[in-house]
């Protein structure tokens, strides 16, 4: 009697450690990814901030060649400045937040497209090193701004993939908000239409 009583208090004990060990290994495979999203987004932060930091030396720049282009240079100023203003922070753990984010990021975009067109209507502009070496530069930093989006939408997609998968996610669970599903960048509305190119 005394050994079946042994044998069964070893096999739950068997148990009970395997159990303690698929949460504790899930666990730490779920802060692992959630901490991979967590850099990348901070990477995706960094190249915007990149990106913002240019702005000014560019306007400068086109200031001093087109001053009368002061609607255009006024909207890219207003569109950093809201950049400026907005607190990203775990915008990908919040929809909403990033949808304001990435609003205000294609504003930028936008403002900044305006006023490259705008620069193209100076030759002395365009002739300008320092012109020349900004546009290289911000060309090169949306270049990188894409990249990093799709990084952040790769870390997202493992750590949503990893959280949604059984038994992850009743593990996930059990430690309520700490794990929650993250949101990706998505395309800008209208993306999927092709320009009107007009002559």
């Amino acid at each position: 009697m005394k050994r079946s009583a042994v044998i069964a208090l070893g096999v739950v004990g068997l148990v009970v450690f395997i159990i303690i060990a698929m949460i504790a290994g899930t666990y730490n495979s779920l802060v692992s990814l959630n901490e991979g999203v967590s850099g990348q987004w901070a990477q995706v932060e960094n190249t915007y901030q990149r990106r913002a930091d240019l702005v000014p030396n560019l306007v400068a720049t086109v200031r001093g060649a087109a001053t009368h282009e002061r609607e255009t240079l006024e909207s890219v100023t207003e569109a950093r400045a809201k950049v400026g203003r907005l607190d990203a922070g775990d915008a990908f753990e919040d929809p909403a937040a990033l949808e304001r984010y990435q609003a205000a990021q294609d504003e930028l975009s936008t403002a900044l497209s305006r006023l490259l067109v705008v620069a193209e209507a100076y030759p002395q502009l365009r002739a300008s090193e320092n012109f020349l070496a900004l546009q290289s530069q911000l060309e090169g930093t949306e270049n990188r701004i894409a990249v990093e989006r799709k990084r952040f939408n790769d870390a997202a997609r493992a750590f949503n993939t990893k959280r949604q998968s059984f038994p992850t996610v009743v593990i996930a669970n059990m430690f309520g908000d700490r794990f929650e599903t993250k949101t990706y960048f998505e395309a800008e509305v209208g993306a999927a239409e092709a320009p009107k190119v007009e002559f």
